[in-house]
């Protein structure tokens, strides 16, 4: 029998995204028109032929600015904004340092603080390129299914276990069954987008309610719930982080203790049933929950 363990109490429940950089008065980049081509459809600036980026910034030696951050910014201010699109080559740290007048540690420094913040990603045979876009998912009542195609990407899902069980004390008191022994669905789900792994879903579901395996994997939880008639009103969920299991690596393509962002929820109906509970792991490197807040 598979149980869902609560994890420990997690205080952080909302997290907000902040995509905006500081201004320091720095020269914006510049594009290479011989480089780079623009989108027709969206704007942005794309690398043609897998010609290399090289940003074009006007250095102030006499700035209390590090060099390196002076580097960094502009670039990163083209990425936040969508001007450099995933997969733009960016210039190694060689010719940067050659070509700006500054030393390689320098021009490291600067690649590397974009690596940290996940905007470029570094790999042996593929060079320094601009990461693939952020899976953003707002603090509301969606489904993880229709927030990756609404991003643009295309979802996809593998199921990776589903079958039926008696419920354990700890998952009748998740899902408020009355008693231990109740049949109840457990369903565990890789989920990619544009064929990528993006999170893994461990899933508890009152068996009367449950989807079929068929239904899971052509489109969302959310969606199959609706077209039983389940009105979801509310859930209550926690966020937090911890490392990759080996497993979990596996599955979604990372190194063993990798940064993962979890959440448990617990979705409500109309009626106040739980119908649904949840703990999924995502990628954190390519997901993002974004939220609003409100002075009190």
């Amino acid at each position: 029998m598979r149980v869902l363990r609560a994890a420990p109490p997690i205080t952080l429940v909302t997290t907000a995204n902040d995509e905006s950089s500081p201004d320091r008065g720095l020269q914006f980049p510049r594009y290479n028109a011989a480089t780079t081509g623009a989108d027709e459809h969206d704007g942005r600036r794309k690398p043609m032929d897998d010609e290399v980026y090289a940003p074009e910034i006007m250095l102030d030696r006499s700035s209390a600015v590090p060099l390196y951050e002076q580097i960094a910014t502009p670039i990163a201010k083209l990425i936040y904004s969508k001007e450099l699109a995933p997969g733009t080559r960016i210039e190694d740290e060689v010719t940067m340092a050659k070509r700006l007048q500054v030393s390689r540690p320098t021009a490291r420094q600067a690649l590397r603080r974009l690596v940290d913040q996940g905007l470029v990603v570094r790999r042996r045979g593929i060079g320094t390129r601009v990461a693939p876009a952020l899976i953003h998912r707002p603090m509301e009542l969606t489904s993880l299914f229709g927030d990756i195609e609404k991003g643009g990407h295309r979802a996809t899902t593998t199921v990776l276990d589903y079958g039926e069980l008696e419920a354990s004390r700890e998952d009748a008191e998740h899902l408020g069954l009355d008693a231990a022994g109740t049949p109840v669905t457990y369903i565990r789900r890789l989920r990619l987008a544009d064929g990528e792994p993006i999170a893994i879903m461990t899933n508890l579901i009152p068996h009367e309610l449950a989807p079929t395996r068929e239904e899971l994997e052509a489109g969302g939880l959310y969606e199959a719930l609706r077209e039983r008639n389940v009105h979801l009103n509310s859930a209550r969920q926690s966020i937090g982080a911890r490392n990759a299991t080996t497993e979990e690596a596996n599955l979604l393509g990372l190194k063993r203790g990798a940064s993962l962002l979890t959440m448990q929820r617990w979705t409500i109906d109309q009626t106040g049933r739980v119908v649904e509970y949840g703990k999924h792991a995502y990628r954190a490197d390519r997901y993002t929950f974004d939220s609003t807040v409100f002075t009190p």
